[in-house]
């Protein structure tokens, strides 16, 4: 085995002068700053037959690369063919998968720290990005379309436009020119509290006579009588159903309405039920469009499994409840985007029918950044170069 250390200006010569020594074979063993520049420690022939058996080795980059295009590459370049070799223990496995995971973060950080000192408003705007909880591919590639003569107040607003554009919502065309709407979603995100919301507005707007509720939870004690209460009060029929099969024929009996407003059980996504339901919903006819009722004080996580989970209803847009409850806007938009869910309406309080307002895409993104500055959301720099650091490369 031959090792040799080699100091240099900057990444990309010291990477050279490596692969000159030791050829396109070479392991890095680690790297780091120092006042003359980069020193980098490299090996050839370590421990041949082990590293075959497990890891193959990361061939150096070829020196016309880029800086952040080599370190990318050695972090993650895909492994060459592997010729048989003697097995090794579960413990030298191990080891060896622990050094790659450190030399994959020390890499990381290294790229990211040399990014943050070649452009710094692209890593300020990245650390933003990822204080709202924008997902770590949408920052990238909002962050990536930044001009490069771009302040930072510009590169701001640049985000908040660009990433604005992304966010599909349908305007106010319920209540403009009615439909056949039946919302879902879990247990207590508001779907009934919504249901008032834009009958009440619809009455306010167009009168009651072409507007009919449909109840069909049957599973919440005194559900459909709460429907019927608010078809008394507004002056519309309401049809109670005891199972999703009849939601058809309801369907049929109020053909000549503009506006007609189904209120579904809410459901736990592991609901054992729920998949028939949802597939009896999406099967109620061409005519019925399902709106999905997600709370924004939902964690990102929940919101993307609970999309996933009522994809068999055919959702088609997505309402927003609980804004005033959110700690955090981003995670849900970026679920939004990513599952390219248009946004219907917004609700912030429970005030009939006031707190209710069509959604608007540069208005949500706006929010999540003064949701990030109230909060006092801040992201470690660790967190930043392991989210960031294999991508430098392509934002610098």
């Amino acid at each position: 085995m031959k090792i040799v250390r080699q100091i240099a200006p900057d990444m990309r010569q010291a990477l050279r002068a490596v692969r000159e020594q030791l050829g396109a074979d070479a392991v890095i063993l680690s790297s780091r700053r120092t006042s003359g520049g980069v020193e980098i420690t490299a090996a050839i022939d370590f421990d041949a037959e082990q590293l075959e058996a497990t890891e193959p080795a990361r061939p150096i980059p070829d020196a016309d690369r880029s800086g952040f295009e080599a370190l990318a590459a050695s972090a993650g370049a895909a492994p060459a063919a592997q010729t048989a070799a003697a097995p090794v223990s579960d413990a030298t496995s191990e080891e060896l998968r622990a050094l790659r995971r450190m030399l994959e973060t020390q890499l990381a950080h290294l790229a990211w720290n040399d990014l943050t000192r070649r452009t710094p408003v692209h890593t300020e705007l990245l650390r933003e990005l990822t204080e709202i909880g924008l997902s770590q591919d949408l920052a990238a590639r909002t962050v990536a379309q930044l001009p490069s003569t771009a302040d930072l107040a510009q590169a701001r607003r640049f985000a908040i436009s660009a990433f604005a554009q992304q966010v599909v919502v349908t305007g106010d065309r319920w209540l403009e020119n009615g439909g056949r709407i039946a919302l879902v979603g879990p247990t207590g995100v508001g779907k009934t509290t919504l249901i008032a919301k834009l009958a009440v507005r619809w009455v306010l707007r167009h009168g009651p006579r072409d507007l009919a509720l449909i109840s069909a939870d049957s599973v919440r004690i005194g559900a459909a009588e709460q429907m019927r209460a608010l078809g008394r009060l507004l002056g519309a029929p309401v049809f109670a159903i005891d199972d999703m099969q009849e939601l058809p024929e309801a369907l049929a009996r109020v053909a000549g309405k503009r506006l007609v407003l189904v209120d579904t059980p809410g459901s736990s996504q592991r609901d054992a039920q729920l998949a028939e339901r949802l597939a009896a919903l999406a099967a109620a006819g061409p005519q019925l469009e399902t709106a999905l009722v997600l709370a924004a004080s939902t964690q990102a996580g929940a919101i993307e499994e609970t999309v996933r989970r009522f994809a068999p209803a055919n959702v088609t847009s997505c309402l927003l409840t609980k804004l005033d409850e959110a700690a955090s806007l981003g995670g849900l938009l970026s679920v939004a985007v990513k599952e390219r869910l248009p946004l219907a309406y917004v609700s912030e309080g429970q005030r009939v029918p006031e707190d209710l307002r069509p959604a608007r895409a540069l208005e949500l993104v706006s929010h999540a950044f003064q949701l990030a500055r109230t909060t006092g959301a801040a992201a470690d720099e660790d967190l930043l170069a392991r989210r960031f650091g294999e991508v430098a490369h392509a934002l610098a």
